[in-house]
């Protein structure tokens, strides 16, 4: 929420409705200078040895460590995330600027093979200033990436938190900030129009997380500019449920996906396709599911989001589906929203074209996994998509066609350390973590060194 007369960000505890944090919005004044600082800091910190580079990264995430609980005592505040589970991601992030520490020094160009009288290299080097735009889902550990890889390639970093958690956010900055030199992390505060502002500033890079408008208006700003364009954004990812697998199980993993962080997490589960031989017992487990899950999921980010949300299954229910649980607005205070199963779900409903990116589960039933992938993969995002199957062959096509950036087949959540996915379509473009993110962060030089004379 934005207050017209002195410009600050005031939220809301989404379990309460009471005032959790009052954030004054960075003027133009204020991004503007905060870009020239970190370009004025740009030349020194890349010439910083790589290694020194890591031992500042290393510290600041013991810091962040450090200040563990004060991190998820603020996002809980925000936006509702359960302590334990922002806790979490707090590890999660310091973990990563670990990661990006190690990997920093280690990150290499290649010797080519030219004349014997000559060098010939492919040298990485830092892009510039990186503009890193951040959501509030998970606000520590996805800033933490970004931020981490953009520093230990020799970027500065002007880091602009979502408007939803501006003090969690800035927090944490303050916490990274401290083991840098002046003007490498530079934070600002701010709504959209703050976001607009660095999107379309004199920045190398914009590294953005979040909505798929937010992205496409970010894509447009920065070809005025050239910057670079990272972005992960909405995803509507589909589960497929196939014949001969246990009921009771599929019908855990569909909760886990869809009701994890009141499904708002990137790759929750938004839409369910499952085999008319599995039908009943699947969605008889899933509507018991949602009453256990219900006495353990904390509230929406906010009453707008609910509204959003709301709006999603309201729309499906007077298209003719029904609700096997869930589906109104609790009274009482705060953002809170049941864990929600819908069947009956037709096609063009908003709940499965669009990202509702709450705990809701629209089901489709299909008399077959044929039709079940074709209507999961007819879809405008691309961000990734679950299978859960018995049969290796289905699995193996389940994979290959699927037209998204990554594929989970017989798990929601997981994977090995180090996968990097590119999201497809309305999901975004480019790597958003892993290895590859610091490829995204440099530039290549070719370099060409012959004999005086």
């Amino acid at each position: 929420m934005v207050s017209a007369e002195n410009r600050e960000l005031t939220v809301l505890d989404p379990r309460t409705g009471e005032v959790a944090s009052r954030v004054p919005i960075a003027s133009a004044q204020r991004c503007d200078e905060a870009v020239r600082n970190a370009r004025g800091a740009a030349r020194a910190w890349a010439r910083t040895p790589a290694a020194e580079r890591a031992a500042a990264l290393h510290a600041a995430a013991a810091a962040v460590r450090e200040a563990a609980d004060e991190l998820a005592g603020l996002n809980e505040r925000e936006t509702g995330k359960l302590r334990d589970d922002a806790r979490g991601g707090v590890d999660a992030g310091a973990g990563t600027l670990v990661q990006y520490a190690e990997l920093g020094p280690v990150h290499r160009g290649r010797a080519l093979h030219g004349g014997p009288d000559a060098t010939d290299l492919m040298v990485p080097e830092p892009r510039g200033v990186v503009a890193v735009l951040t959501p509030w889902n998970d606000p520590v550990a996805v800033a933490a990436g970004l931020i981490g890889a953009a520093l230990a390639t020799g970027n500065t970093v002007v880091h602009k938190p979502s408007e939803r958690c501006p003090r969690t956010g800035r927090r944490f900055a303050e916490i990274l900030a401290a083991h840098l030199p002046a003007g490498v992390l530079e934070v600002v505060d701010g709504d959209g129009e703050v976001g607009a502002r660095l999107a379309a500033a004199p920045v190398d890079v914009v590294a953005h997380v979040g909505s798929t408008a937010t992205g496409r208006s970010i894509a447009r700003a920065a070809a005025g500019t050239g910057a670079k364009v990272l972005l992960e954004n909405g995803g509507n990812d589909a589960l497929v449920v196939d014949e001969g697998v246990d009921p009771q199980w599929a019908a855990a993993q569909a909760a886990l996906g869809s009701f994890a962080n009141a499904g708002q997490i990137c790759v929750s589960v938004e839409r369910i396709y499952v085999h008319a031989a599995l039908a009943d017992p699947f969605l008889a487990a899933l509507a018991g599911e949602a009453k256990e899950w219900g006495e353990r999921i904390g509230p929406l980010v906010d009453q707008r989001h609910r509204e959003h949300v709301h709006g999603h299954v309201a729309d499906a229910l007077s298209a003719g589906a029904h609700a096997l649980a869930g589906g109104e607005v609790p009274d009482g205070p705060g953002a809170f929203y049941p864990p929600t199963v819908l069947a009956g779900v037709e096609p063009g409903t908003a709940v499965l074209r669009e990202e509702t990116f709450g705990p809701v589960a629209p089901v489709r039933v299909l008399p077959d996994f044929d039709i079940a992938l074709r209507e999961a993969a007819d879809d405008a995002y691309g961000l990734s998509a679950v299978v859960l199957t018995a049969d290796m062959t289905r699995a193996q096509r389940a994979w290959r066609e699927l037209p998204v950036g990554t594929v989970k087949i017989n798990n929601v959540f997981g994977g090995a350390p180090g996968g990097a996915a590119q999201p497809r379509r309305g999901s975004g473009q480019g790597y958003g973590y892993g290895p590859e993110l610091l490829d995204e962060m440099t530039t290549t030089k070719v370099v060409h060194i012959g004999s005086p004379g």
